[in-house]
């Protein structure tokens, strides 16, 4: 199912629930006296009582021309997602960061016939020999674009010249957080720049949660909503705990003494 048609079918279906759906973007969470306000880019207003923050993250790609294009068409960024769909076909893998060698090696699961593409002098020697032992070719040297055709690729042009054949590419991307929000409350992160996040979602800032990719950058679609059903649960305890406390001290101030 398209990302667009999931989305499509959940908010039908929390709408049946007396939910409302609001269309646009928050720019800001602000701490009130109250819990939160959210303030949306087009001026408007939203009051709460808790927050849960599900704003994912973004993918930072090579910049080589045409990539970006053919992102999640026939340029991939996960084995394990897309594997299955490109087996047996030529496919190739473009240098990203020092682990990409090790991301190539998994993408071998699925071909026989995979290049890595990667810059002068950046693989280390130590990976050589692991990729030469799975039959991984090597192309260095800098890429200029990927070569497209009838919107399909068909390969990738080396800035020298070349023009080597491939069906699809893999890319490891740079996961970038969109925590603004988080972090502009002041939720701690850790020491790779993620917003730590306890058990069922809960963040440094009482009354705020994450779930999702905006924290867990492993975090699949099932594993995202399995997130979020926790944190939910949590959030409507954490609510009920609130009313408890409230309606106890509305007791005591009316009690006779």
């Amino acid at each position: 199912m398209p990302p667009a048609g999931l989305l499509h079918v959940g908010r039908d279906e929390v709408r049946g629930y007396g939910v409302t759906i609001t269309t646009g973007s928050v720019s800001e969470l602000v701490k009130t006296a109250a819990g939160f306000e959210a303030r949306l880019e087009c001026g408007q207003r939203v009051g709460a009582r808790k927050v849960l923050v599900a704003t994912g993250l973004r993918d930072e790609l090579p910049d080589i021309t045409g990539l970006r294009q053919r992102w999640g068409t026939d340029v991939l960024h996960c084995p394990y997602c897309h594997g299955w769909e490109v087996r047996d076909k030529a496919l190739g893998v473009l240098w990203n960061g020092p682990d990409t060698a090790r991301f190539a090696n998994i993408v071998r699961q699925w071909t026989s016939d995979l290049v890595l593409f990667a810059p002068d002098d950046v693989l280390a020697e130590a990976d050589r020999p692991l990729l030469a032992a799975r039959s991984v070719r090597v192309v260095e040297g800098g890429v200029d674009r990927v070569v497209v055709e009838s919107d399909h690729l068909t390969g990738v042009l080396m800035r020298d010249g070349r023009t080597v054949a491939r069906d699809a590419l893999f890319v490891p991307p740079r996961l970038v957080p969109n925590d603004t929000l988080l972090t502009g409350l002041g939720c701690l992160t850790d020491d790779l720049g993620w917003v730590v996040v306890g058990v069922n979602g809960t963040t440094s800032i009482p009354g705020v949660w994450a779930v999702g990719n905006v924290s867990n950058p492993r975090a699949q679609v099932i594993t995202a909503a399995g997130e979020g059903s926790a944190a939910a649960i949590s959030i409507n305890a954490d609510l009920v705990d609130d009313d408890v406390r409230e309606a106890v001290h509305e007791v005591t101030q009316v009690a006779p003494p």
